[in-house]
Order: structure tokens, then sequence, then C-alpha cells
């Protein structure tokens, strides 16, 4: 049987490509995302939300709908090496491309008959479809004794970030259009979004990702990402 989703609503975020994006949500709370719902969802669809502090927000792997889905899937938890089934991962390539994530709600707004809902610390490239959006509820959700398997702990956040001295200049020219730039960067690049097999091995590899619409460029020394440019794309 068959059945048929429509989007209620679209993601705009600060992640303008899959890569760098953070593995979880939450784990980037700089991170501020629109969910600005589509005509036909007006305030009454979101009336009382705005009492609860985080939401669980459905929404679609748009991207990677085309390219079919693995029963067998490799977790970067795992190095990238060990494969689970796609249902004891949390894999973008899956049967039916839904996604799931709970975040911070830090605000509704109301315009006309336009909803916008702001929130923190999500897990989206920009421009992601949202099919459902459901109140988080911690006596239901929270279970304190539930057992992670092989993702019980959050991951390590081992790599520290500076910016050398072009950096540094271009991130405070940057700054006051794009606010908490700096932790945004930072709290990205902690994740260290190399590819798992990459990750411990000396490279000198320069690295490159899209947030907003700035490219940004680093490299890792010493277990250390050192921003090297900053640039805004026109």
């Amino acid at each position: 049987m068959s059945h048929s989703i429509e989007a209620i609503g679209t993601i705009h975020s600060p992640y303008a490509q899959k890569f760098a994006i953070p593995r979880q949500p939450g784990l980037v709370t700089a991170a501020q995302a629109h969910i600005e719902l589509h005509a036909g969802y007006d305030a009454n669809t979101v009336r009382g939300l705005s009492g609860f502090s985080h939401i669980w927000v459905l929404f679609l792997f748009h991207e990677n709908l085309s390219q079919g889905w693995q029963p067998l899937v490799r977790p970067p938890r795992l190095g990238g090496n060990s494969k689970v089934g796609v249902f004891a991962s949390r894999s973008t390539f899956r049967p039916n491309g839904i996604g799931m994530s709970v975040v911070e709600l830090v605000e509704v707004i109301e315009q006309g008959n336009k909803t916008t809902l702001v929130v923190r610390g999500g897990d989206w490239v920009n421009g992601t479809p949202v099919i459902d959006i459901k109140p988080y509820l911690p006596y239901a959700d929270a279970i304190p004794e539930a057992q992670g398997g092989y993702a019980a702990t959050a991951p390590d956040k081992a790599l520290n970030v500076s910016f050398d001295a072009q950096a540094e200049q271009q991130l405070q020219q940057l700054t006051p259009n794009y606010p908490q730039l700096e932790l945004l960067i930072c709290q990205v690049l902690a994740q260290d979004p190399r590819p798992a097999y990459k990750r411990g091995k000396p490279s000198e590899q320069i690295y490159g990702m899209q947030l907003y619409d700035l490219n940004i460029q680093w490299r890792v020394e010493d277990q250390q990402n050192i921003v090297l440019n900053i640039t805004k794309d026109f």
C-alpha cells in the first residue's frame, strides 16, 4: 500500500551543503534555523506550541531520495568500516527517506498569513522539506535508562579550533552580518566533519564547507582545526 506525503513547510538553515552538517541534532547550538510553514498552515496549526521548549521535526532527506537505499550501512561512529542494518542506524539513505530531529523552539513568529518557527540546534541542509511537527514531551520522550547501542555517548569533541591572522580579520568584518558566526564555525568544526577514515591521519589537505553564503577553508594540524579563509560567495 502506498501513501502520499505533502510537505507542510521548508527549513532555512545555515548549512548550504550536506558536508559539515552535525551528525545529530543539538550538537551545534549556534545553528539557528527558520521553519517556514507553507500556505494553508496558519497560526491555528501552532496554537499552544510556544508553551513547549522543544519540538520534534519530521522531514525528508530530499537530496538523497533519488539515490535509493541499502539494507546495510556504515555508521561514522563505527569508523565507517563496520556495517549495521539501516534500521539500526540514522543513515540518510532510508527506504522512505524520513528523518526526525528534536530541537529547541526559540520563537513562533506570525506575520499576516505567514507562520515561522525559529529553532536552535538543527541538523538540516538548507531547503529541507518538513512533513510534520510535534511537541517534545519530557515525561514520555526522555528515557534515562535507555541503552544507546554502539552510540551510547555523545561523540568526542576532540579538535580545538583556531583562526589564522587572515581568517581572524575576515571574521571580524563578517560578524556584524552573521550573528554568532565564530561560535557556529567552532562548534561545527569541533565535531570533525571529515570522513571517518581520514581522522587521526596526517594530511596537508585543505577542506572547505559552506555556511550561509560563506565559504570556509581549514586544515587539520596536530589534532587542531585551523581556519584559513572565510569569504563571501557572491
